[in-house]
């Protein structure tokens, strides 16, 4: 393989892999996708992009074929409550999950990566590797027998059993499997409602709908709490799980795939060692509840990648990389806390495990705050990271929504690019237009449309590739403001100007 300067490796093609290939790609770094299948899997496995996953797409224009093309669900489930939460409200201009078969998400995050020259090599795998001074060296093994390439960084996007995170010798701590849910996808010749859901001392069904007009089938049951493999999911015994719960079968037929899932909780200890780093399921394994991993992993890659690019294109140094784990490190545990208390809850069959579901969906339905907070976290909105400064503005690290920035025809999600922070003047008089050094493009219209409440009394803000908040400044003299802006930007590297932003992004 010829060895290119700036190069990235990553081992592994599935939608993180090919998310993080994306988007280095965007911010103009060589890079190539080692992965062993040398097809697509048509198994379905992943099926929700959550809305936090739609902004992120958004973000870099891949949106649209998903929204055509996934079911759009207006809630979601915790724990399989009979109250779902309610998605229509939340801050985003997605409000709902898109329902869509991974084997679809994968095919269409190729096309965007391989038409931005990412290079996708299929029935090949990492095996190995050597780290030097300034690059790492991989070695692979392919079609033609085993080889060594080259690369600045090497990324394991490669599952729970990477190879990548092994050869680091990075610990994968947890718990073992004591839960083993099962799944089947079928033709239902009398489906449920959608967001069917119910839960017994039988067992616990969920039935969500498929593209296509089939249907996913999940559920848990009293035999589900075992620590034995008792084989390979079968027709017959779907069907009697499900009789059990429901009372009946709804007419299934015509299975594509059965399977189990265990809940196996564990997180990477370091997400980065030297010239390695790990994103998606690499770096963390959990119970699937909430369709959250590969949304998770989606937005690893997200942070990750536009960090890799400012340091291989010189903008920033190698020590940026160390935010990486100290900002997603830190979600993966809420992941983990997050699945794990689900996991509880859908596996306690008795009176007094009932009784605390009757409770909390109580609170669900008479407490909307809550209901929201659990909403917000289980979407990915509510994800901000800690800010270096403990004097930082409170917006510091949290996600920015899609303001509205006057002017133009577009909005803040559309506006970002990897390789550039934008800066937002909200001073309503685009004082920093003029009194920053070179800022950049700059758009200036007055609005009379409110900012969201967070952000009242912010006069200007630095937004990051990954649509983070890097610094807000409230200061009502110009002149310093002006000042501590310029002083962002230039802790930050390129910066893009926008005055007057403003709107909640619906």
């Amino acid at each position: 393989m010829e060895q290119q300067e700036q190069h990235v490796l990553i081992a592994g093609g599935g939608p993180v892999g090919l998310w993080l290939a994306a988007e280095l790609r965007l911010g103009g770094i060589p890079v190539t996708v080692i992965e062993p299948r040398t097809e697509i899997d048509e198994r379905s496995k992943a099926l929700t992009i959550h809305p936090r996953t739609i902004e992120v797409l958004a973000a870099r224009g891949a949106h649209r074929p998903f929204l055509t093309e996934g079911l759009r669900i207006p809630n979601g489930h915790f724990a399989m409550l009979d109250t779902r939460l309610d998605f229509r409200d939340l801050d985003t201009p997605y409000p709902y999950t898109l329902f869509m078969p991974q084997a679809r998400t994968e095919e269409l995050l190729q096309e965007f990566a391989l038409a931005l020259g990412a290079t996708i090599l299929r029935g090949q795998r990492v095996t190995g590797f050597t780290e030097g001074p300034g690059s790492v060296t991989v070695r692979v093994e392919g079609p033609q027998g085993a080889y060594e390439t080259r690369a600045a960084y090497l990324v394991g996007c490669d599952g729970t059993r990477s190879t990548v995170r092994t050869a680091a010798g990075i610990d994968f701590p947890g718990t073992p499997s004591t839960v083993l849910g099962w799944l089947g996808d079928v033709t239902l010749d009398r489906p449920p409602r959608t967001g069917f859901s119910l839960f017994t001392l039988h067992g616990g069904v969920m039935v969500a709908p498929l593209p296509g007009g089939r249907h996913r089938i999940v559920g848990v049951s009293p035999d589900s709490l075992t620590t034995e493999w008792p084989g390979d999911l079968t027709w017959e015994e779907l069907r009697q799980k499900v009789t059990a719960v429901a009372g009946e079968d709804f007419g299934m037929r015509d299975a594509s795939w059965l399977s189990r899932f265990g809940n196996a909780t564990r997180l990477a200890a370091e997400y980065r060692r030297g010239r390695v780093l790990l994103a998606g399921d690499a770096a963390h394994q959990h119970y699937p509840a909430g369709g959250v991993g590969m949304n998770v992993g989606i937005q690893d890659a997200h942070n990750l990648g536009w960090k890799l690019a400012a340091t291989l294109n010189g903008r920033a140094p190698d020590t940026l990389l160390d935010t990486y784990h100290g900002e997603r490190h830190p979600v993966g545990v809420q992941l983990m806390e997050h699945s794990r208390a689900q996991t509880a809850l859908m596996a306690t069959f008795t009176p007094e495990g009932l009784a605390l579901r009757s409770l909390l969906d109580g609170m669900i339905v008479t407490r909307p705050e809550f209901g929201r907070a659990l909403a917000e976290r289980l979407t990915g909105l509510s994800v901000a990271y800690p800010a270096a400064d403990p004097g930082a503005h409170p917006l510091t690290g949290t996600r920015a929504p899609d303001l509205a920035v006057t002017g133009t025809d577009r909005r803040l999600l559309s506006l970002l690019h990897p390789d550039a922070h934008l800066l937002l003047d909200l001073t309503a008089t685009g004082t920093l237009a003029v009194r920053l050094p070179r800022p950049g493009p700059a758009v200036h219209t007055p609005t009379a449309t409110p900012l969201p409440p967070a952000w009242n009394g912010v006069r200007a803000a630095l937004i990051r590739p990954d649509g983070h908040v890097a610094w807000a400044g409230t200061d009502e003299d110009d002149d310093k403001l002006a000042a501590a802006a310029h002083e962002a930007v230039s802790t930050t590297g390129r910066a893009t100007a926008m005055t007057e932003a403003a709107g909640s992004g619906r």
